[in-house]
């Protein structure tokens, strides 16, 4: 962490040079086995690859833009030494991405890129061109362009610039097999709040510990779990000591990161999603909830909009804001909580029907399949 601070105060021309003796020579490395690889075009239908991005052991842990990968890949699993497109998404960006396209593109394969959020100087502050150059560089490339919500599109053609190729929205898709109801849910008589994820900056947890002390003021029983990886500097030691001051040591569960399956187990054992996290692209978490039965609270920015109606969840007022984080009211967050838990198997079964219609994994793969045909056949009658 002290490196990360230490690199805000160098230009970013002298991050690059240093950088340099590293990056070069691998990036000739890259290329040099590309050129000794023995690589064949795929004739006939789609042949996939995933430039590396899905996990090489059976169980390995899956999170963030590789999930959606594993749902093309049961479909059209990566094809070895031969392809015929080029999957790639923004937020799983494999090494020496642009190396790869350059070489699959000069020999006929297609370029599909899934484009995610972009950076922008409220997150990511000096290093915002640093996160956005790669993306704009490979959304340039590409031959059709899949952005996971308007809010993704929309955000992209403002900071990296609108795609030159066709390009559609499609938002991510969820296992509603795996995703699905509990039978049997908790009792209400103790409302169990969730928030799972990789945290990334300290409000994203902080609010949802502040939420269940309005809860607890207000006289509501409730519990909250916190799963995922917190990445902030000295994060464990903030949280341990908001949760201290707030006195909820005996009510908070802290998780680390986790498998598709202990989500989908988490989310059948809660009440409600609360979903903090500012400017949102296309949150699969929120989309996994839903699908679970789970109503979801959040900010009404980013793509949560678009993923969530009044009936699946409470989306609460902020600023539309570049260059600074919010985060919803506390206060706000724990009245639409009770909101939601004096009607929760409406909300409940709402969400669940929001997320069959328009977020499954088998119809999100079957247009997938229409536009990798789509492109072979063009490139075919070229």
């Amino acid at each position: 962490m002290i490196a990360d601070r230490l690199a805000r105060l160098l230009p970013r021309s002298v991050r690059r040079a240093l950088r340099a003796p590293v990056d070069v020579p691998a990036r000739l490395w890259f290329r040099h086995r590309l050129r000794a690889a023995d690589f064949r075009l795929a004739p006939g239908g789609p042949v996939l690859s995933y430039g590396d991005a899905l996990p090489r052991q059976a169980g390995a842990l899956v999170q963030g833009g590789r999930v959606k990968l594993t749902h093309l890949a049961r479909a059209y699993p990566a094809g070895a030494g031969t392809f015929n497109v080029l999957y790639l998404v923004s937020s799983a960006i494999p090494p020496h991405a642009m190396e790869l396209v350059r070489f699959a593109k000069a020999r006929g394969v297609k370029f599909v890129w899934n484009q995610n959020g972009v950076a922008y100087p409220a997150w990511a502050g000096p290093f915002t061109d640093d996160v956005n150059d790669p993306m704009r560089a490979l959304l340039r490339e590409a031959d059709y362009v899949v952005y996971q919500s308007a809010f993704c599109r929309a955000s992209a053609d403002r900071l990296l610039g609108p795609a030159a190729c066709p390009a559609e929205v499609l938002f991510n898709p969820v296992d509603t097999a795996l995703f699905s109801p509990a039978e049997k849910p908790p009792p209400l008589s103790e409302i169990r709040l969730l928030a799972m994820g990789t945290h990334t900056y300290a409000d994203r947890v902080l609010v949802t510990l502040r939420c269940l002390a309005e809860l607890r003021r207000a006289g509501r029983t409730a519990q909250l779990t916190i799963a995922g990886a917190m990445q902030w500097p000295h994060a464990a030691e903030e949280v341990r000591r908001t949760i201290d001051e707030l006195g909820l040591r005996e009510l908070v569960a802290l998780r680390p990161a986790f498998s598709q399956s202990e989500a989908a187990e988490m989310c059948r054992a809660h009440h409600v999603l609360l979903h903090p996290k500012y400017m949102d692209p296309c949150p699969t978490v929120v989309i996994e909830a839903l699908a679970s039965g789970l109503p979801v609270v959040g900010p009404a920015s980013g793509g949560l909009p678009e993923l969530m109606d009044a009936g699946s969840g409470r989306l609460l007022p902020v600023p539309e804001d570049w260059e600074q984080m919010h985060s919803p009211d506390p206060g706000a967050m724990a009245a639409a909580v009770s909101e939601i838990a004096a009607d929760w198997p409406g909300f409940s079964a709402r969400a669940r029907q929001r997320a069959v219609a328009l977020f499954r994994g088998e119809q999100w793969v079957a247009r997938h399949g229409e536009i990798f045909a789509q492109l072979l056949r063009a490139g075919t009658s070229a």
